[in-house]
């Protein structure tokens, strides 16, 4: 009898599994990511079997793989009674695989850049309504723009930022000028939605945005946004300095350079402009 009971015990995932949940946890969650892992180890897997797996009733597991296929992160295969991972769980990757392949797919475009413009490149990303600077290649001008990566931006007075949100829905703009705030850094800083709306739209228009000393003072941008297969807005490139470099003349000439330059490396990572 003993050892019946410890067989059943040893087909089930050990109860350690969730007590060790931190009670911050939302439980929900935790166990629609676990089982999102099992799935995608199984390939294709029964409920049944998936329920002993992740040691839990069978009519739990249900109700969260149900949740999981309503956002397409899991598939139930009606001839076989089968789930599987779904499409949502396999872009959610390649978006991860896009972004670490980004970098690498950028620096010779940036490196070119910054040599034709004698600028400093930027590559950067969008995060939780921020924009966070993954890379630079440095001019060799003593006064120059510097940005390590992992540096931390608001887009509505960031130059790749604003390319970013000329790519995105009203709503979607809105939402984010909510959350994060139009905070003032400079008297160039555009601090009501009007004003934001206003410069999206001639950003759409013309391809690139400018940071006109909006976030630091003395400092110009230039960026244009680099999409992914979707011809969805991933990424921005842009070359940074100080505004006596920065001309209107010379701003209209760097603007196509920059342009080009997010078009190669959409280009090179398989992305599609809009």
């Amino acid at each position: 009898m003993a050892e019946n009971t410890k067989e059943k015990r040893r087909r089930g995932r050990p109860k350690s599994v969730w007590a060790e949940s931190h009670t911050t946890i939302v439980q929900a969650l935790d166990r629609g990511l676990i089982l999102l892992i099992e799935l995608a180890k199984a390939d294709k897997i029964s409920l049944t079997e998936l329920a002993k797996k992740v040691d839990l009733p069978p009519s739990t597991v249900h109700r969260l793989l149900n949740t999981l296929q309503k956002h397409e992160f899991a598939e139930f295969d009606k001839t076989t009674q089968d789930w599987m991972v779904g499409v949502e769980a396999f872009r959610i990757g390649n978006s991860f695989m896009a972004r670490t392949n980004l970098i690498e797919a950028a620096r010779g475009t940036m490196q070119n850049l910054m040599q034709d413009t004698g600028e400093t490149a930027n590559l950067g990303i969008a995060s939780n309504g921020n924009v966070i600077f993954v890379n630079q290649i440095e001019t060799n001008h003593p006064i120059r723009a510097f940005f390590p990566p992992g540096t931390r931006s608001h887009m509505h007075s960031s130059g790749i930022g604003k390319a970013l949100l000329a790519n995105y829905s009203a709503d979607e703009v809105k939402k984010i000028l909510t959350e994060k705030g139009q905070p003032s850094f400079t008297a160039k800083t555009l601090t009501t939605p009007e004003t934001m709306f206003a410069d999206l739209n001639t950003i759409r228009q013309r391809g690139w945005s400018l940071d006109d000393e909006e976030r630091y003072s003395g400092m110009r941008c230039v960026a244009a946004t680099i999409y992914n297969s979707l011809s969805e807005p991933i990424a921005g490139i842009s070359v940074s300095g100080p505004s006596i470099r920065f001309s209107d003349t010379r701003i209209g000439e760097l603007g196509p350079k920059v342009q080009h330059a997010a078009n190669e490396v959409t280009r090179l990572i398989g992305g599609i402009k809009p």
